[in-house]
């Protein structure tokens, strides 16, 4: 998919939300549990609720990998139902040398044709070259993430910087997008100033406490430029057999003030 594609899509929808796909077998609804893949009819229910209301769908595959082949199938199965009318990413966050980063890279973009993939930048541009190898595919390099221990590196020397400005000789706005998390919203307007055309995923709304008007007033570029993640607060809105129904109000809820900042932009 292309930046414009992707664009398009939003202005379409009138959403840049990325719904998360951390399906955990011990937080969805017990009468799930009795089915042949239950996180796949987990995902099924989430997709079909929130179809029309985001652009992306976003697996951490963590809550895949912990499931062994079980979890893999599941993983498969649900990109494959997600389709290409929105844009996908493995929620990865790998990065090795070149021969490893090539392999990862022909897992998810050629075997299972996710759109994107998250990588870790700490090993260099060798680490992260290979996965900029496949045509029409993204990069989504962690920059800065909003977890509590993004204090400990990022923010010494202003490490999260240099990622940024170092990772522009690496890529281009229509392969390289960054993670900047959602709860470092007075942020956003430095980081503009340092990647004026990427996209930017952005976690850390809703549980994490990230303040979405913030974030889109300040991350906001001529493309939008933004995919605000959102996965707690979406897919467990409710662990009850009302669960797929609740998912889709939460999600309505978030699209509906994306809307409001989209028509102040657009």
């Amino acid at each position: 998919m292309t930046r414009q594609d992707l664009f398009q899509k939003i202005l379409e929808k009138k959403s840049y939300l990325c719904v998360g796909l951390d399906t955990d077998l011990d937080k969805i609804p017990k009468h799930l549990l009795s089915a042949e893949d239950p996180i796949f009819e987990f995902n099924k229910a989430i997709i079909d609720a929130t179809r029309d209301l985001c652009v992306a769908y976003k697996p951490n595959l963590a809550f895949y990998e912990a499931q062994g082949l079980k979890g893999w199938a599941a993983l498969e199965k649900t990109v494959q139902y997600i389709g290409n009318e929105h844009f996908t990413i493995a929620d990865a966050k790998r990065g090795d040398i070149g021969n490893t980063s090539k392999m990862y890279a022909k897992a998810f973009f050629q075997n299972m044709n996710f759109d994107s993939v998250t990588v870790a930048p700490y090993m260099g541009e060798d680490s992260v070259k290979p996965f900029m190898e496949f045509d029409g595919k993204w990069v989504i390099l962690l920059a800065l993430t909003s977890n509590n221990g993004s204090m400990d590196f990022q923010f010494s020397h202003d490490l999260f910087k240099i990622v940024l400005r170092t990772a522009q000789s690496w890529g281009t706005p229509n392969n390289l997008m960054f993670v900047i998390g959602a709860t470092h919203p007075e942020r956003f307007i430095e980081i503009r100033k340092i990647a004026p055309n990427n996209f930017f995923l952005v976690p850390g709304i809703g549980a994490q406490g990230g303040d979405l008007a913030k974030v889109s007033e300040y991350g906001m570029n001529e493309h939008c430029g933004l995919l605000i993640n959102s996965s707690r607060e979406i897919i467990y809105a409710s662990n009850g057999e009302d669960f797929a129904e609740k998912a889709r109000l939460a999600a309505k809820k978030v699209q509906k003030q994306m809307q409001e900042f989209l028509l102040k932009r657009f």
